[in-house]
């Protein structure tokens, strides 16, 4: 059975060498807007959390916002790390299937009925391990990253398997979010292939 949520990135062959010194700069009002979004999301989390521990369902108005939400971050994330060159639209459909029409695909199917309300009520200390796991591979992330700006700044290529450690990333974390984000209560694959 695959996971309720997955993500694709489309990666062109070449990306022009100076993105990686402006990306980040290119992206400050997405930035600010990202960290208000943030809390929003976790304030959401919270009335989530009593919706679903009391009723058993997941309000979708609430599931929209958060596939929005973590639709929205890792479309930041792509092109933070440089591995598109389409700016990211400011947009906000709160519609849990994928809008479409930028190179980074996420779709989330989300679980509103039929909730599992202990694993629900428990989530934060379930949560832990897939943590542990997203932040170690995170980490290794981080450094590949690193190399890859340098990598497209003298040569205008990601190499093939950094960039599909990278992307791969994106899932692990997608994941790892929907079910934190109490989008589901299938548990992550400790897996970037999942």
């Amino acid at each position: 059975m695959a996971y309720p949520a997955s993500v694709t990135v489309e990666t062109p062959e070449r990306i022009a060498n100076w993105r990686p010194l402006v990306h980040w700069l290119l992206l400050i009002p997405h930035l600010i807007l990202f960290e208000i979004l943030q809390h929003i999301a976790w304030l959401l989390n919270v009335f989530g959390w009593i919706a679903i521990v009391f009723t058993g369902k997941l309000p979708k108005g609430l599931a929209d916002f958060q596939s929005m939400y973590l639709r929205y971050s890792i479309r930041l994330y792509a092109y933070f790390d440089f591995l598109h060159e389409r700016y990211p639209p400011f947009e906000f459909d709160m519609s849990a299937p994928e809008p479409g029409g930028t190179p980074v695909a996420v779709d989330i199917e989300p679980q509103l009925a039929d909730r599992n309300r202990l694993t629900v009520l428990f989530r934060l200390i379930l949560v832990i391990p897939a943590l542990v796991f997203t932040a170690i591979t995170g980490l290794i992330t981080a450094v590949l990253v690193v190399l890859g700006f340098f990598a497209v700044l003298f040569t205008g290529r990601w190499p093939d398997g950094m960039r599909g450690w990278v992307v791969s990333w994106f899932g692990v974390n997608l994941r790892m979010n929907a079910y934190l984000h109490l989008l589901t209560d299938q548990y992550p694959p400790f897996s970037l292939d999942a």
